[in-house]
């Protein structure tokens, strides 16, 4: 069969003028993604930092620990002296090398005493 004059190429020049819109969906979906690991981090770092002070140890330390090399870049530990501590982590962009924006999350623990 022979397709309809003027018709030939259609569907090539429909990908190709689709390809633009699927590889931002697919970097905005990585980057949900990305941003979603760094908000649970966060929360992790914080529990961990809280933690730590709680038994005299280094709240920064222990927050480190528990996050990968990329997001310790810009971390912020906070120490209240109610035993609380804020953790303030940098979300990384896919793209570039910067980062998009940042998210802090709290945790506390009751000093403990021997």
């Amino acid at each position: 069969m022979r397709s309809a004059a003027g018709q030939e190429g259609q569907a090539t020049v429909e990908l190709v003028a689709l390809l633009p819109v699927l590889a931002v969906v697919a970097v905005a979906l990585w980057q949900a993604a990305v941003a979603g690991q760094a908000i649970w981090l966060a929360g992790s770092a914080a529990r961990a930092a809280a933690r730590a002070q709680a038994v005299g140890g280094d709240a920064e330390r222990a927050a480190r620990a528990v996050l990968p090399a990329r997001l310790e870049d810009g971390l912020r530990v906070e120490e209240k002296d109610n035993g609380a501590v804020s953790v303030t982590v940098r979300i990384p962009s896919v793209v570039t090398s910067g980062a998009v924006a940042s998210t802090a999350a709290a945790a506390r623990f009751a000093p403990q005493t021997s």
